[in-house]
Formats: C-alpha cells, structure tokens, sequence
C-alpha cells in the first residue's frame, strides 16, 4: 500500500503524520517540488504560525470562510478546531489562545510546528522527496492513492493538468491582501492603529469590522485583510480599484452630535485640535478635521456651526477614499479559487473523477479570514483525507479475506 502526497506544505505534513499513524503499514512519500518544505509555515503569523483560532466569536463559518463554509461545516464533525488544539499538545507543541482568539505555539516561533511535523515525518518513516515537481498524475502510477496538497495557485495555469483529468477548478485570484491609497496625508499617518472600525467598499455590502493600521502605501490590519478576503473576486473584476468607505467612529450620527454639543458647552474656548472626545489618536483626529473643516480646522469648540458638524459626523462615519491596487508586495499568502468542490466527494474529498486521488488544503476551493482560519482548513481537510484513505484500505482488506 502506497501513498503518494504531492506538497510539502501544512496540509501534506499533516496528513502524512495521521496516516502513518491510522495504518503504521502504509507507505507514503511526499513531493515538494521546491527545495525545501513547510516554508509557508515558517514564515505565516510573523515567524510565530497562527495555527488554528478559539472560533469562541464566530457564530456563522462563512465569517471566516468567505468560500468552503458549508464544506468546513460537514467536516468539523471529523476533526474541528478543538481536534486540532489538542492534537498539537499531545504531539509536544504547547499553544497559547490571545485575547483576539488567535492561537499560536506558546514557544511563539513557527519552528515549534516544523520541528514537530519533521520529528514524526522521520519516526514514521515518512519519505521526502525535494525538487520534484508533479506535473502529471501518470508520474504517479506506482502509487495506490495520491493526495494533492499543492496549496493555492497564483494561476489557472497551475491547475491545467489537473483540469485535464476532468476537474472543474475555480479560477484563482488573490486573497488577504493590503489596500493601496494614494492619499499622502493619510499616508504620514503611517504606523497609526485604529483599534475598532467598519471598512466598506462604497456601492456594495462588502464590508468588515476590526483594527485598521495606516501604512506608508494605504491600509492594512485585520478590518482590510478581511474585507479583502470577502471581496476577492469582486475587486479582482475591477481590476483592484473601487471606493473606500471607513467609519473610524462606532457611534451613530445622533450621538456624534451629542458628543460635540457637550464639548461646545464644557470646552467653548478650547480649540478643537486640542483633544479628542471621540478615543482616536491625536495625530488622525487633527488630519480628520484639516479634511472635514479645512481652512476652520483650527476654531474653537464654540465656533462650531452646524455646516461643521455636519462634515465632521461625515468624516468620522463614511470617510471615502479611492483604493488605487493591491500593496506594492508580493505578500498574498491565501488565494481565492483552486479545484471546484463540485469535483470532490464532500465527505471523503475524494475525486469524482479520478479513484483514490484525494485533495486537501488551499488547492481546494477554500480560503479563510486572517486567524488562523487557513491553516485550520488544511488540518481539517488533510485529516479528512488520511480518515478516508485509511478506512477505504481497511475495507479493501476485508474485502480480500
């Protein structure tokens, strides 16, 4: 029995080690057409790996799961987020969980998790084999199942020779990507993290909630990066240009007038730059006046007329800019599209098509918020695929007596 695992990447370790562990007889070797492997891994969360998230906020799993959400739903009943935590401390990798639901190696380093799939990889007898690059399945014919675990593809020509065995694919486009904003006032502002805001993209329901942090080349932070991943195939359609609404204030209009009426009667001779009632940094509030009141920035709280505070509530509510691209860096790590879900038995991941091919991971149709989400989808499908391996060979076995 032999079993060939094409990616050297989470989700391929991850199956590899569960496999040798259900059927300790099976062989398997994986294929990583690179030189080296789980080098995703190493550099995913800071150097740190966001392996897996508490999912204590999330209440839907198309939050998180732009695209694969029901599939991640049926599949959680065969190992879930809590199968994961657990199944990293048994295997020596203590993980802590942030305040923000993250979870990652308590040693902080992703080193933690390659060390601890590489040490099972050689306690198993699991076979790597570098710089081979799979292009074809008839490579593979020596092989009684093969799993591809490729990960994303930066094109649909990655996936042509998996399309001409009969998959339908998805064509691929980026993921969890920064914004760029052409606005270099905004852009001074770099470094600033706004903890608590709501970015839209203007004319759609597209939107998302979180921190925002100022770059030197537009935004960036948690509120971007999902609104990124939500919007993937929207903005890839517009070529990565649409508008930008940011709501920087979590009030409502009628409350933002309240708070600058008090101010008016507590603070009258003060200037309105002085301070902010609102909890935003200083530096923002200023350039969010200079923007809203321009030349009457500098006024006195007393001085404040309801043409002011009309653009002020404006500003701080639906403060529009024009996204002008993608960061200027080849950081996408998630990729939106891949092999179709219609290609796929939805309980095995097993291919309609081809017998004994399986896939798992980002080459799937499948693809998360920032969180830890990604990485959850590759434990949860390679483990889906070592179950349905294992359990099809134990049949066959019994079948032969």
């Amino acid at each position: 029995m032999r079993t060939a695992i094409i990616g050297g990447g989470a989700a391929g370790f991850f199956l590899a080690v569960n496999l040798k562990e259900m059927m300790p007889e099976m062989d398997v070797t994986v294929f990583e057409r690179s030189q080296r492997v789980l080098t995703k891994v190493e550099v995913s969360g800071g150097g740190r790996c966001n392996c897996t998230n508490s999912f204590a906020n999330v209440s839907d799993l198309q939050q998180v799961y732009p695209r694969g959400h029901r599939l991640m739903k049926r599949l959680f009943n065969v190992f879930n987020y809590k199968d994961a935590y657990e199944w990293f401390e048994l295997h020596g990798v203590p993980l802590v969980t942030q305040d923000d639901d993250c979870v990652f190696p308590k040693a902080q380093d992703s080193h933690a998790i390659i060390d601890c799939f590489l040490s099972l990889a050689r306690r198993y007898g699991v076979r790597i084999c570098t710089g081979e690059k799979i292009t074809s399945l008839s490579q593979l014919e020596d092989f009684d199942n093969i799993a591809v675990t490729t990960g994303g593809s930066p094109s649909r020509k990655g996936l042509e020779w998996l399309s001409a065995s009969g998959h339908e694919t998805e064509p691929p486009v980026p993921s969890l990507f920064s914004f760029s904003v052409a606005d270099k006032q905004l852009q001074s502002l770099q470094g600033l993290v706004v903890n608590d805001v709501t970015a839209t993209l203007s004319g759609s329901k597209l939107r998302a909630d979180g921190p925002l942090l100022i770059t030197h080349w537009g935004v960036s932070g948690p509120a971007i990066l999902r609104l990124s991943s939500y919007a993937a195939r929207y903005l890839a359609e517009r070529e990565y240009l649409s508008p930008l609404s940011i709501r920087w204030v979590q009030l409502t209009e009628e409350e933002i007038r309240d708070v600058i009426k008090e101010q008016q009667m507590l603070h009258a001779q003060k200037q309105l730059s002085s301070y902010c009632p609102f909890g935003l940094q200083q530096r923002l509030w200023a350039y969010l006046l200079q923007k809203s009141l321009e030349q009457r920035a500098s006024i006195r709280w007393a001085e404040i007329n309801k043409k002011d505070i009309n653009r002020l509530v404006n500003v701080l509510q639906n403060d529009v800019y024009e996204i002008a691209g993608r960061a200027p860096f080849k950081d996408e790590f998630v990729t939106c599209g891949g092999v179709s879900l219609k290609a796929v038995n939805l309980s095995t991941l097993e291919s309609r098509h081809v017998p004994h091919l399986y896939f798992a991971g980002e080459v799937l149709d499948i693809d998360g918020v920032t969180g830890g989400f990604n990485f959850q989808a590759a434990w949860t499908t390679a483990y889906t695929v070592a179950t349905s391996i294992s359990r099809q060979e134990i049949t066959s076995k019994s079948s032969r007596k």
